[in-house]
């Protein structure tokens, strides 16, 4: 009997060919990964530098605050700026730490408190009256549809990409037809009837599956069931992101204050934070790190909110 001849199997090259593309294409993604989340993180720190530099330098006292940045906030004997010949010297780390500051603004001088109540009584029913009108407002824009509807919500649009810049004219003209000018009313109305959450709401409802909704017509469900029972808890994460907005933006709010409201003691203390003279800055840096913490702790609890908002298409989530 002959022999057959045994064979060896020949290596196969292409897999491992397939292989070595497959691990310089996880290395080459993991540097791009490296080195995105070093450039996220560089920017990071260069926007988060100036809270933390006011928030250290609040707890200075206000010899060593002059000493640091006197030369910034100097002036010249015809009340002009003078040029900065040396260096400032930005300190992240105070040589003794003071709490002079705060006792000034918490107990020693209530005006900043007293500021600090205003921006809470005039942003605070800006951002509930302003949801409910949105959702009411959103679920018609999402339910009914015509010529009418379509004209509205157009004049929605081109009203929302304009400033308060421009509107502050015409807020200043119908506030003093309705002698609401000098009141809070001057403030809230324009704030409540603000575009912005309409927009973001319609945007989102009109993500919600209509099956859902013609579900429950067929359940005997009315127009306000589906609105309280449907529509509202799935628009739960919308309805926070754009609280969190509306928010931040009235917080900040400087210009209507100052063309609406000529009394300064109705003033929220945004607007008095530019106003702290010269020989008060170690109190600018006390009270602007008081006036951040209702921000940064509305943004942190509502963050899942908000990113939930901002990327959830619509439907029924298990």
């Amino acid at each position: 009997m002959r022999r057959e001849k045994l064979t060896r199997p020949q290596p196969d090259f292409s897999v491992k060919r397939d292989k070595k593309r497959a691990k310089r294409r996880n290395r080459v993604h993991t540097v791009k990964i490296a080195i995105a989340t070093l450039v996220a993180a560089a920017f990071a720190i260069l926007f988060l530098l100036p809270i933390v530099l006011t928030i250290t330098n609040s707890f200075m006292s206000s010899s060593e605050i002059s000493a640091n940045y006197g030369s910034v906030f100097a002036t010249s004997e015809s009340g002009g700026k003078v040029y900065i010949s040396e260096k400032v010297n930005l300190k992240f780390i105070p040589d003794m730490v003071s709490f002079s500051q705060y006792i000034t603004v918490l107990l020693k001088s209530p005006e900043y408190l007293l500021k600090f109540w205003n921006s809470v009584v005039l942003v605070v029913p800006i951002v509930v009256f302003q949801l409910l009108v949105a959702t009411l407002a959103a679920y018609g824009f999402t339910r009914y549809r015509g010529r009418l509807r379509e004209i509205i919500f157009f004049s929605y649009i081109i009203l929302m990409l304009m400033p308060y810049q421009v509107t502050l004219v015409p807020n200043y003209l119908v506030a003093g037809w309705f002698n609401t000018l000098d009141t809070n009313w001057a403030i809230w109305l324009p704030g409540i009837f603000s575009p912005f959450a309409v927009y973001l709401l319609t945007k989102f409802m009109r993500r919600i599956p209509t099956s859902v909704i013609e579900a429950a017509q067929i359940d005997g469900a009315g127009e306000w069931q589906i609105f309280r029972r449907v529509c509202f808890p799935l628009c739960k994460g919308a309805i926070c992101s754009a609280a969190i907005l509306v928010f931040i933006d009235y917080w900040n709010m400087v210009e209507q204050p100052l063309i609406l409201l000529s009394d300064a003691e109705k003033h929220p203390l945004s607007v008095f934070l530019s106003k702290i003279n010269q020989g008060e800055i170690g109190l600018a840096f006390a009270v602007a790190t008081i006036y951040m913490i209702p921000s940064i702790f509305v943004f942190l609890y509502g963050e899942e909110y908000l990113v939930d908002g901002i990327t959830y298409q619509g439907g029924i989530k298990g």
